[in-house]
């Protein structure tokens, strides 16, 4: 589809490969701190699928069929920073001798949204293996769901560029065991094979045939023995992108370090600057002349510029496929738009039907179903699914069908038992655009998950984790599946909201803040047991906490403050405490983070400064509690682990009774009151 080629000339490409050397190294050396000797090694292999195979234009970096590429040895940022100035996506030569210093374009690892042409922080090393992985799951389910014959509008590959750090963690291999598995052609990954970590030889813990591992997963398999050679670089990219039924794998055998002579080969080249003699030494060896820091000859910027041209002409060609698709499917083009959009939040906060519940008791996982069924049909771009616990998880959209290499189209996704790479992977769907995407699994699990949340809540990607089995109700299953510190963990995490709901209406609530944000990912933490539905539950949970049922005096003796099962719990302590002429608040709070950006008038309304008998119930660690019951107030939370027995057996022994909320807050109310 694409004719408008670049001629090439071997002595401007070689010129052009230095070029991204040479600022790797002044850059590192400038800032005294950084990772050369990947750069050194990989430079050719970047250039040749930027230059000359990537569809991409730096005009417009974010087209929405442009090729993604994701440099999973994120230490080697210099790599890709290089690339985007050369190619003119707006990091300057300022931007470069900043590098990783307070403020800069140029961090110590790429960040994605805060530098032009980043597709994705990278850094922990196999997570933008994963990541890669859900762009091409995401590219795939699109192009099944809008292209049609002779308008192939989505059609791009997913490369990634890695190497043996990024081949040792699990990560990698959970990812792209599924992705052999779905069969994803547009998926390229590049492996830059050069055989030292930081402690030294990789032989001295990884000697396993990583091809034969590649292969085994499904993966067509290639390899180049010589990393400078750009001419076998090209074949092996072309012949990845010519096998339309598997993902493919290149191994670039590369030298760490190329073209310093003191450091080619050595660890030492990983993770330091060269120093000034050596880099002298390299721009000799490279047959650099200029001697001056951060030259780089007009001629390989106008190089770099005839390139980036080529990118710009391909997606003018593209424009004109999207065009002539528009007038052909207008129904498809208003399709594409709202996909690509916004979620109507004022529409689905007015939707009745969203809202509506039976009054029975229900487990919140089982509400969440309702809630996910809804939304498959209000949301057509929402897609996701399990690491193999839907049935339990109830995170199935039925009628949504299975995304597998028979159907692409379909909505519910199938991670197999791969919590870390399910998490990475659902990052890598919302980074690539254009889908919704949820993922599931127990909650207690979500300890396999958190590196990833933890990116994802770096990058600002709205990911939806639907956390089911919470608490001791897990019951009989043990100490080993009954998370108790978990909460806290997410909880501590910036920019990531925990959501645990008491009943229907918060369980909605949760779901509707989850699809409706922009930048924030949302844990829905849920129950296994059945809860009653709240009379007085509202949408004033989209607040975070709110009374769900006030004292009758003017000011409440005591306030009762929880969340998820235990808010039931609550109400039925402040009845018994009413007997005894203890006139408590009850405040449900299903979301501290919410809370904790509402203005301080209605903070002090919910939680008022004057009431200092306070006590927080919650089936988890008491970490983090202390900041609304205060030095007067009290926890009934768990003080250890959890046991194998069945959950009322647990709650009882655990406190989480009546008897023992009436007795700790008469206890602490007792004890303010004789203070006053």
């Amino acid at each position: 589809m694409f004719d408008y080629q670049i001629e090439r000339n071997k002595e401007q490409d070689i010129k052009a490969v230095n070029a991204i050397r040479i600022l790797a190294a002044d850059s590192v050396q400038k800032a005294k701190s950084g990772h050369p000797g990947m750069v050194l090694g990989s430079a050719s292999m970047a250039y040749e699928l930027w230059g000359y195979h990537m569809k991409h234009n730096p005009k417009n970096p974010k087209w929405e069929n442009r090729d993604r590429f994701v440099l999973s040895a994120g230490h080697g940022s210099m790599l890709l920073y290089s690339l985007l100035h050369l190619f003119g996506y707006g990091l300057q030569i300022e931007d470069l001798k900043k590098f990783r210093q307070d403020g800069s374009l140029t961090p110590g690892h790429p960040e994605y949204g805060h530098t032009v042409g980043v597709e994705a922080t990278t850094g922990p090393l196999g997570a933008g293996m994963g990541m890669a992985v859900g762009m091409a799951i995401a590219e795939a389910h699109l192009a099944a769901t809008f292209n049609k014959a002779d308008f192939p509008i989505v059609d791009h590959y997913t490369f990634v560029l890695g190497g043996d750090g990024c081949m040792m963690e699990g990560i990698s291999s959970e990812a792209f065991s599924l992705a052999g598995t779905l069969g994803l052609h547009k998926l390229i990954v590049f492996y830059d094979s050069n055989r030292i970590s930081i402690e030294g030889s990789t032989d001295i813990a990884f000697t396993e045939n990583v091809q034969k591992r590649m292969e085994a997963f499904g993966f067509q398999t290639i390899t180049v023995e010589d990393g400078n050679d750009l001419e076998a670089i090209g074949a092996a990219i072309e012949a990845a992108k010519a096998d339309t039924k598997h993902p493919s794998f290149i191994t670039v055998k590369t030298q760490i370090g190329y073209g310093c002579p003191a450091k080619q080969g050595k660890s030492s080249a990983h993770g330091e600057p060269l120093g000034e003699e050596n880099i002298k030494a390299l721009r000799e060896k490279l047959g650099w002349k200029s001697q001056e820091a951060f030259s780089i000859p007009e001629d390989v910027y106008a190089r770099y510029q005839c390139l980036a041209q080529n990118g710009e002409q391909k997606e003018a060609v593209w424009n004109e496929l999207f065009a002539a698709y528009s007038e052909q499917y207008p129904a498809e083009q208003v399709r594409w738009k709202k996909y690509h959009g916004d979620v109507d939040a004022k529409a689905l906060l007015e939707d009745k039907e969203f809202w509506a519940y039976e009054k029975k008791e229900q487990a919140t996982r089982n509400l969440s179903s309702i809630m996910i069924n809804r939304l498959k049909e209000r949301l057509e771009n929402l897609i996701g699914g399990s690491a193999d616990l839907a049935p339990s998880n109830k995170s199935y959209m039925k009628d949504g069908g299975d995304f597998g290499k028979e159907n692409y189209r379909g909505r519910n996704l199938h991670f197999g038992v791969r919590e870390l790479a399910m998490a990475a992977i659902g990052n890598g769907i919302a980074l690539h655009g254009g889908l919704k995407t949820y993922i599931a699994t127990f909650f207690v699990f979500s300890d396999y998950m958190k590196p990833m949340a933890r990116l994802a809540a770096l990058m600002e990607l709205p990911v939806v984790y639907v956390l089911t089995h919470d608490s001791i109700g897990v019951g009989e299953d043990g100490a080993t599946h009954e998370p108790i510190e978990q909460l806290a963990m997410l909880r501590a995490m910036p920019n990531f909201q925990v959501f645990r709901p008491a009943d229907a209406t918060e369980t909605a609530v949760g779901w509707y803040l989850a699809v409706t944000s922009k930048k924030t990912p949302t844990a829905l933490v849920l129950t296994r047991q059945n809860l009653p539905q709240l009379a007085d539950s509202s949408q004033e949970a989209l607040k975070g906490a709110y009374i769900i049922a006030d004292a009758k005096k003017e000011q409440a003796d005591g306030i009762l403050i929880a969340s998820g099962s235990e808010v039931s719990l609550a109400m039925a302590a402040k009845a018994e405490l009413e007997k005894e002429n203890i006139d408590v608040r009850v405040v449900s709070m299903p979301c501290m983070e919410l809370f904790e950006q509402q203005d301080e008038v209605y903070k002090e309304k919910i939680l008022p400064r004057g009431i200092r008998s306070r006590v927080a119930i919650e089936t988890g660690t008491d970490f983090g509690w202390g900041k609304y019951t205060g030095i007067d107030g009290a926890n009934v939370t768990m003080q250890g682990f959890g046991a194998s027995a069945p959950p009322e057996i647990l709650f009882k022994k655990y406190g989480f009774t009546i008897e023992n909320v009436v007795k700790i807050m008469k206890k602490v109310h007792d004890k303010n009151r004789k203070q006053i």
